[in-house]
């Protein structure tokens, strides 16, 4: 399964989730994934040994973000997701929407069993 599958599988209960831009009318409250990176790490006799991919959650909310922000933290490290960034980019004053980002990573074990 994909990070992104899996990602909207554990978000979407939550809040709407869509990846890259969010289309249509966005409500109040939403997340928006933006896939980062896809990269192979740790190698062995010249081959890699796990495949790692990274995305930026996008929280948007017209309120007060930080228990959202809690929740979601909270769902992501249940689920065994890897947070490597946490930051508040800032409040869109044009749209009214402050924008919160969790970037988080996902490992898979290429090694055969």
């Amino acid at each position: 399964m994909s990070i992104l599958t899996e990602l909207n599988t554990l978000l979407s209960p939550v809040l709407p989730v869509e990846t890259g831009v969010f289309s249509g009318v966005p409500p109040d409250e939403y997340l928006v994934l933006t896939p980062l990176t896809d990269e192979f790490a740790l190698f062995g006799d010249n081959a890699p040994l796990f495949d790692i991919s990274e995305v930026r959650i996008s929280l948007f909310s017209k309120g007060n973000y930080i228990q959202r922000k809690k929740q979601i933290t909270a769902l992501l490290l249940a689920a065994e997701f890897t947070i490597t960034d946490r930051r508040y980019i800032g409040h869109e004053d044009d749209t009214g929407y402050h924008h919160y980002a969790i970037d988080v990573a996902k490992h898979c074990d290429l090694k055969e069993d």
